[in-house]
């Protein structure tokens, strides 16, 4: 390596030959002076990560487009500097044929599948099918918000605050729900039970208004209405299903999101005097220790409930909704962004 390249602490070393590749001699002062040179790199690209992390948490709407920048930013200073460190080194990189070389060698020992994985990485940062802040569903079950392309794994935060590492790959290959692909909100059914006989117009009226209460419920427009649907005759009940659009907030915690309708709903139908089945089977006895009929019943000391009336007045108190507090707080965006740990 040229001595007037090298640190003046490193002219001394730069007499130090270690070994010969080609026509490239590899010194102990050029070799540390390459290792400084990467270090460098890698500490610039780590700073520059950080700051570009700061303006999309500033940012959120533009979160994705700058994730990009951060990406592109990152690697091109790594790379850059682990060319300059080569030739700091004093390896010739204008003949090809060793990389050509070892590339071929790692292939040939399994490195087939993080090239994959990163040429799968980088589609994903440019197609923007994907992005920073989706959320998704894989095949497996797996649900979270995506934090995080990386160039082996995309890393999903679930509402549980664990980190589910997800190869690329996996990303591109096979079918992948992304409920939040153009930043809007996706419509959730929360079934229901109610005794048959019952005013099927009053429980509709009670739960759409239970429904609306909820803070996180988009207001009513031609497109996009909160119902009730009667979908089914089960064994001892009718099926209905609260079809509602909560805001983008919440469909990133359909768990949470479902358990604030589904109190809610139970609220309205207790404070309504609506009966909630449980599942009954009729048994008949003939003899029992040899009686029969009431005799028997009286035999095994059974006694019959009063069931309420259906014009009885039901008196019920307003519950306390932990799901809809905690949604409603928007707990979404420490899940993002977390600096405290998170809320249960």
């Amino acid at each position: 390596m040229p001595e007037d390249l090298l640190p003046r602490g490193l002219h001394a070393l730069d007499g130090v030959r270690l070994l010969t590749l080609g026509k490239s001699t590899v010194t102990l002062g050029g070799l540390l002076f390459g290792l400084v040179i990467v270090a460098a790199a890698f500490l610039a690209a780590r700073i520059a990560g950080r700051v570009f992390k700061r303006l999309r948490e500033r940012s959120p709407l533009a979160a994705p487009s700058i994730y990009i920048v951060e990406k592109l930013a990152t690697y091109g200073l790594i790379i850059v500097g682990l060319i300059m460190g080569f030739s700091a080194i004093g390896l010739d990189l204008s003949s090809l044929a060793l990389f050509a070389g070892a590339l071929g060698v790692g292939l040939g020992f399994g490195l087939q599948g993080v090239v994959k994985e990163l040429i799968s990485g980088l589609v994903l940062l440019f197609d923007r099918l994907v992005r920073i802040g989706d959320y998704l569903e894989l095949q497996t079950g797996e649900r979270g918000v995506v934090a995080e392309i990386g160039p082996r794994a995309t890393r999903l935060r679930n509402n549980d605050d664990l980190d589910v590492l997800v190869p690329n790959s996996k990303l591109i290959e096979s079918p992948v729900i992304n409920w939040t692909l153009q930043n809007g909100t996706r419509r959730l059914h929360v079934p229901f039970r109610v005794a048959y006989g019952v005013n099927k117009e009053a429980v509709r009226d009670a739960v759409l208004k239970a429904a609306h209460d909820v803070p996180f419920t988009l207001d009513d427009t031609p497109v996009r209405r909160t119902q009730v649907w009667l979908v089914g005759f089960g064994d001892s009940a009718l099926q209905f299903e609260l079809v509602v659009w909560p805001t983008l907030e919440a469909v990133k915690r359909p768990n949470a999101a479902n358990a604030a309708y589904t109190w809610a709903i139970e609220d309205a139908l207790r404070a309504g005097g609506f009966e909630i089945p449980v599942p009954q089977r009729d048994l008949h006895l003939r003899e029992v220790f040899g009686e029969q009929g009431e005799n028997a019943k009286d035999a095994l000391r059974l006694k019959t409930r009063k069931k309420p009336g259906a014009g009885e007045e039901a008196v019920a108190a307003v519950s306390h909704n932990d799901a809809a507090e905690d949604l409603a707080r928007g707990e979404d965006d420490e899940i993002l962004n977390p600096t405290t740990p998170p809320t249960p």
